[in-house]
C-alpha cells in the first residue's frame, strides 16, 4: 500500500483528536430537521464562473466561447505563482463539492439531514428517500482531507472523471438494488468562520452522531458499509462505540485501501469476519494478498493508485455484499 508522507501526517494529526464523547440518540422527526439545513459554501463560485464544465463523459473541461465543453482539460498552472495556481485549484475543488452536493439532491433524489439536529450552522449527511424503512442500508464513508460527502477523491474528479472520483456510482447501484443509502460527511468539522461544529468536531464524532441519531432507529436488519482510507479508522471506532447494535445489524464491510492499522482501537474478531480490504496493488482485481493473522483479509483492488481503489473494486464489493445477504 503506497501512502505518501503528507497523507501520513494527516492521519497522525487526526488520530490525536479522536473524540471520546458519548452521545445520546435524538428521536425527533427526521423530516422536520431536514428543512433546516443550508449550504455552508454559498459564497463559492460555480464551475461555470471559473470557466469549467463537465462534458458528456463526466470529465472536467474548459468552457468554449459557445458555452460548450472544449477538449481542453483542467490545467493546474495558470501563472508563474505557485500559490496562485494552488488557490485556483482549491477554488475549483470547492465548486466541485457544491456541484456534487447538487447532483446528490436534484438528480439522485437524496436529502440532507443536519448535524446537529435542528441546527442551521452545522454540517449534514445525505440520505435516500425512505432510507429508514429499507431492509438493507448502505453507509458510505470517505477518507480524510478535503473530500466531502459524495466524493472519494477530489483529484480524480478534476483530473479523471466524476465517476472515478465520486461516490455517485455506488449510490446509483445501491438504489437500483432498493437499498437505503446514508452518505456521511466526516471531514466537515468547522463552520465557515472556523468554529468547531458541535457533534462533528472529528470524523469519528460525526459518524457516531449520525449512527445514534439517524441510523440506530432505521428499520434495516442488514447494514453494509463501504469505507475508503481513513474511513476504515472511522469504522473501527464506530464498531467499538456502538458495539451491540453494530454487531447485530452490520452484515458486511468493504474497506478500500483502508488505513485502519493507524487506529488506536483493537480489531475485533467480528470485524475480521465481516470485512474485506481491497488494497492498492499491481496484481489483478480480487487477487488474495498476504494478510497477517491480526488483520482484515486483503484483496487486490486491481490498481496501484490509492485514490483509484474504490472505483476499481466497486463491482467486486457489491458481489461480496450480494453473497453475504443471500446467506441470510
Amino acid at each position: 500500500m503506497h501512502i505518501n508522507s503528507a497523507f501520513m501526517n494527516v492521519i497522525r494529526a487526526v488520530r490525536t483528536s479522536i473524540s471520546k464523547v458519548r452521545l445520546r440518540p435524538h428521536r425527533k422527526s427526521i423530516a422536520s430537521s431536514a428543512n433546516k439545513v443550508h449550504y455552508k459554501m454559498e459564497g463559492t463560485k460555480t464551475m461555470k464562473e471559473l470557466g469549467y464544465i463537465f462534458d458528456s463523459n463526466g470529465q472536467v473541461r474548459k468552457i468554449g466561447a459557445d458555452g460548450q465543453p472544449t477538449d481542453e482539460p483542467f490545467q493546474f498552472v495558470v501563472s508563474n505563482d505557485h500559490q496562485e495556481c494552488q488557490a485556483h485549484y482549491e477554488e475549483l475543488g470547492s465548486a466541485i463539492t457544491n456541484y456534487v452536493y447538487d447532483i446528490l439532491q436534484t438528480q439522485i433524489g437524496l436529502q440532507k439531514l443536519p448535524i446537529p439536529k435542528d441546527s442551521n450552522d452545522g454540517t449534514f449527511i445525505f440520505v435516500s428517500k425512505d432510507y429508514d424503512k429499507k431492509d438493507v442500508l448502505l453507509i458510505l464513508i470517505h477518507g480524510s482531507g478535503v473530500v466531502r460527502a459524495g466524493q472519494w477523491a477530489r483529484s480524480l474528479i478534476i483530473n479523471e472523471s466524476l465517476d472515478k472520483g465520486s461516490q455517485i456510482p455506488y449510490i446509483k447501484k445501491a438504489l437500483a438494488k432498493d437499498y437505503g443509502v446514508v452518505v456521511l460527511n466526516t471531514n466537515d468539522n468547522h463552520t465557515a468562520d472556523g468554529k468547531t461544529i458541535l457533534n462533528s468536531s472529528t470524523a469519528e464524532e460525526h459518524a457516531l452522531y449520525a449512527w445514534l441519531n439517524y441510523i440506530s432507529n432505521a428499520n434495516a436488519s442488514s447494514i453494509l458499509i463501504v469505507a475508503h482510507s481513513y474511513g476504515g479508522v472511522v469504522t473501527v471506532s464506530l464498531a467499538e462505540e456502538v458495539q451491540n447494535d453494530f454487531e447485530d445489524r452490520v452484515k458486511a464491510i468493504a474497506f478500500t485501501d483502508s488505513v485502519h492499522s493507524y487506529s488506536n482501537k483493537k480489531l475485533t474478531n467480528f470485524l475480521k469476519q465481516v470485512t474485506k480490504n481491497w488494497i492498492s496493488s499491481q496484481t489483478p482485481l480480487d487477487t488474495p494478498l498476504r494478510t497477517p493473522d491480526f488483520d482484515i483479509t486483503r484483496l487486490s483492488a486491481g490498481h496501484e493508485k490509492h485514490e483509484m481503489t474504490s472505483y476499481m473494486c466497486m463491482d467486486s464489493v457489491f458481489k461480496y455484499f450480494d453473497e453475504i445477504l443471500n446467506m441470510d
